[in-house]
C-alpha cells in the first residue's frame, strides 16, 4: 500500500520547521523537506506531489514568488498549495489565497489541524482528477 500514500512536499528554510513536520506527517505520507522555493523546482523535474506545504518568509525567493512560479507552469498548475506560516495578517492570507493557495494555516499548528485541512485538499483534488478523466473519457466516446 505504500504507493497509495499521498505525497507531500514541504517548502520552507526553518530546519527546526522541516523535521517538526516530518516528525508529525511521515508515517501517513510520503513526505519530503526542501529549503527553498528554488529547490522545489529542483525536486518537481523528478517528483510530483499531491500537495504543497509553503513557508511565505524564506531568502531568495519567498513564498509568493515560489506559488506565481508554480502556477503559471501548466504541468504543476493544478498540484494544491497550503501556506503553512507564521504571519497571521489579513493582507498576507488574502494575497495567499488569490496567487492560488487552497488554504492558509498559521504555526503554531496542531498536527489534527493539520492533517484534516490537508485531507480535505487531497480529496478535492483527486475529485477534481476523476472528474477531469470522466469528461476526457464522455468526449472520446462522442457522449
Amino acid at each position: 500500500m505504500e504507493n497509495s500514500r499521498s505525497k507531500i512536499i514541504m517548502v520552507d528554510d526553518n530546519i527546526t520547521n522541516l523535521t517538526v513536520a516530518k516528525n508529525l506527517l511521515a508515517d501517513t505520507y510520503n513526505f519530503f523537506t526542501v529549503p527553498s522555493g528554488k529547490k522545489l523546482f529542483q525536486i518537481l523535474e523528478k517528483l510530483t506531489p499531491d500537495l504543497i506545504l509553503l513557508d511565505i518568509e524564506m531568502p531568495e525567493m519567498n513564498g509568493f514568488e515560489t506559488i506565481e512560479m508554480l502556477k503559471s507552469k501548466e504541468n504543476f498548475s493544478s498540484i494544491p498549495v497550503i501556506f503553512l506560516t507564521a504571519d497571521n495578517s489579513s493582507e498576507k492570507k488574502e494575497k495567499g489565497l488569490s496567487l492560488g493557495a487552497v488554504d492558509y494555516i498559521t504555526k503554531p499548528f496542531t498536527k489534527e489541524l493539520l492533517v484534516k485541512r490537508m485531507e480535505v485538499h487531497l480529496s478535492v483534488n483527486k475529485q477534481k482528477g476523476e472528474l477531469n478523466n470522466s469528461s476526457q473519457n464522455t468526449e472520446k466516446s462522442g457522449l
